[in-house]
């Protein structure tokens, strides 16, 4: 029976590939997770407002069993959130967080394609990226998040500020495609990363595919390269990765 303490968690990113990664992790016999995906513990300000939130009703979202070595939930905005890695690092210092990142200049129009097919942005996509500025510093922040479509595309920092609170070696990341592509590679260095038997064979997800009502245009797609080139190189350079074909 494993420790109540939750020990590991996929924080982000949204938009990534983190429900296929969910349904992974859950055919893992030496893993429990919730019921449900997205617990929102350590990105709930109001849980916090008092300071140290009570961890019980967190707790409680899980069922252990003697067979489980490891508690762990996926929440991809908790990379995201500004308090949050502060928040997590208070609850347990040793906590294993896995991280993958998505193109951030299709992670943000899959995000806003999302918003649009819910009903919360009358904008289209250009007019939303320029509404977003203006958007972050002034709805409440809960409402804002839903716009965040560009800014949750700045990972470098969000890494930064995550280890600011645990050690590099607590930290994995992975690109989606690589989720996508060789499941069971990532897969195996996440075994090892969590120090859990190896995975069972399984087969490939692909989950929360959606049609888009129409593909990002060139306009749009230079933008948000020019946007994004500068934090892209630096993600390169943090995590030793390839993401030239990112601005292709």
């Amino acid at each position: 029976m494993p420790e109540k303490k939750v020990g590991f968690l996929v924080a982000g990113a949204q938009k990534s590939g983190t429900s296929a990664l969910d349904a992974y992790l859950r055919e893992h016999p030496e893993l429990c997770l919730p019921a449900r995906k997205e617990v929102h513990f350590f990105d709930s300000d109001k849980l916090f407002a008092n300071g140290a939130a009570d961890y019980a009703p967190y707790h409680e979202q899980f069922i252990p069993e003697p067979h489980h070595r490891l508690i762990g939930e996926v929440t991809p905005s908790y990379l995201y959130w500004p308090t949050a890695a502060e928040r997590i690092a208070a609850y347990n210092p040793a906590m294993k967080l896995i991280v993958v990142l998505r193109n951030p200049i299709t992670r943000a129009y899959s995000h806003w394609n999302m918003s649009r097919q819910a009903n919360r942005e009358p904008l289209s996509f250009v007019e939303a990226l320029r509404a977003e500025r203006d958007r972050l510093r002034n709805l409440p922040p809960l409402v804002a998040k839903r716009f965040s479509y560009a800014d949750r595309g700045f990972y470098a920092t969000q890494l930064r500020r995550l280890w600011q609170h645990f050690p590099r070696e607590q930290t994995v990341a992975f690109k989606t495609e690589d989720l996508l592509q060789a499941p069971e590679t990532v897969l195996r260095r996440i075994a090892a990363f969590l120090a859990i038997a190896p995975f069972p064979a399984v087969a490939r997800k692909t989950i929360h595919a959606r049609d888009y009502e129409a593909t990002m245009n060139e306009a749009e797609k230079s933008y948000l390269k020019a946007l994004f080139e500068p934090e892209i190189r630096e993600l390169e350079r943090l995590l030793g990765w390839d993401c030239s074909s990112w601005l292709v």
